[in-house]
């Protein structure tokens, strides 16, 4: 790419051919257990700040972030039994940006005209597997994503988000990348341990393919044959910004052209003896990505090592000077998939992946059998076979794709499994 066409791919305001092509799209953005303490949250997505909160009515409304009155800052607003009001001058709006109170205004003159002619961006907002989802674009809106593993039960989830400060591409270029899982995940990570000298079994044959939404690989190492779980097991690469590898979901949400809000939802089947389980409410956590003590990055976890990768590229990658190889075809895929994607919309067209059919959203079913990964009946002694770290000295064992797992989400993992 020139210097002009990474601008095109990674700029994201408002009016921009990137940025209109993810306003077609619904973007986690919050985590319901956030508004279980707090009324109101400055949030920033795709280059706009704005103003999330949930009323007493349980209502959730996003706002920008500044009241039309005379700007004031709406996260500091305080909610009522319908809409957020601004706490300088009381003018209140609901959740469609309707202007619904102008204390004095109102009782001076008892006019609303002037009320109903101010208007205050919004947007959509709806939950869903206790995430927030946020929708910026044009009406009609199409239907939030049901994923086949949103409709599993017996499991315990949990959402993790960290602030990235980079560009949101270079990090789901990541997610049709096969060969880094050899080299930043499995060599690194022996090389922090201390095992020198001995490199892993390194990848022979990758293979990628197109779905309805998105792309998807199969990776093989030495001494495996298309038998082997890599091979069966399709890591999914989710228009726009969606990845899921295995048993959780990645989303890379573009914050601005130089930040990314990174959110994981995760979901893990509880033995059977624990069964049946029901979840009452999905914990949230915000993982650190630099050691407080040493100011550097964190490397001992997959997705903390996945994050160097992507901060190390800079704000924004430098694809001008990059060199492709043979092992980028998905990254070449995504590119080209983006590129017609920012032309369809800018005729007027959907792009690739929107779920506009209610029927097919009560449950979308995945390539490969996801279920069967995800939510395999395991007794306790089996899972802890398949999942636990041989060291469970550490907190973090139970969850090694990031670091700073807190005690509360901790223990509710064990008391839902059982250990």
């Amino acid at each position: 790419m020139d210097i002009e066409q990474n601008d095109r791919f990674t700029r994201v305001s408002k009016g921009t051919p990137m940025g209109e092509l993810l306003r077609r799209y619904w973007h986690p953005i919050a985590a319901a257990t956030e508004f279980e303490n707090q009324t109101v949250k400055a949030v920033r997505l795709l280059g706009e700040d704005l103003v999330l909160y949930k009323d007493r009515s349980g209502t959730y409304g996003l706002l920008e972030r500044h009241c039309p009155h005379r700007r004031a800052d709406m996260s500091y607003g305080y909610v009522e039994d319908c809409g957020l009001r601004c706490s300088y001058h009381g003018w209140a709006y609901d959740e469609k940006g309707n202007c619904i109170a102008q204390p004095f205004e109102d009782i001076g003159k008892n006019n609303t005209r002037f009320r109903d002619s101010i208007k205050i961006a919004a947007y959509p907002v709806e939950e869903k597997a206790g995430l927030l989802f946020a929708y910026l674009g044009p009406s009609p809106a199409p239907l939030v994503p049901t994923w086949e593993p949103f409709t599993y039960d017996n499991g315990f989830r949990q959402i993790v988000f960290s602030d990235v400060p980079c560009n949101w591409l270079q990090c789901q270029e990541n997610s049709i990348d096969p060969v880094h899982f050899e080299w930043l995940h499995s060599n690194w990570s022996r090389v922090q341990r201390g095992i020198t000298g001995v490199y892993a079994p390194t990848h022979i044959t990758i293979d990628f393919q197109e779905f309805e939404y998105g792309f998807g690989y199969h990776r093989m190492v030495e001494n495996e044959d298309e038998s082997a779980f890599n091979w069966l097991t399709l890591r999914l690469c989710v228009l726009p910004n969606l990845f899921l590898p295995q048993t959780h979901f990645e989303w890379r949400v573009p914050v601005d052209d130089t930040t990314t809000l990174s959110v994981v939802w995760h979901y893990q089947r509880v033995p059977v003896e624990q069964e049946p389980y029901v979840q009452e409410r999905i914990p949230h956590w915000h993982a650190p990505i630099t050691d407080p003590v040493t100011g550097r990055w964190i490397t001992t976890h997959v997705i903390n090592q996945d994050t160097v990768a992507w901060v190390g590229q800079g704000a924004n990658s430098d694809r001008e000077n990059e060199n492709l190889g043979r092992s980028d075809r998905g990254v070449q895929m995504l590119r080209r998939q983006l590129a017609a994607d920012m032309e369809a919309v800018a005729q007027g067209r959907d792009p690739k992946g929107l779920i506009r059919d209610a029927e097919a959203n009560r449950c979308i079913v995945l390539p490969t059998n996801r279920k069967e990964l995800m939510a395999k009946p395991l007794t306790k002694a089996q899972w802890m076979d398949r999942f636990m770290a041989p060291d469970r000295t550490n907190p973090d064992d139970y969850f090694h794709l990031i670091a700073g797992q807190p005690e509360d989400v901790r223990k509710e993992f064990e008391i839902a499994m059982g250990i």
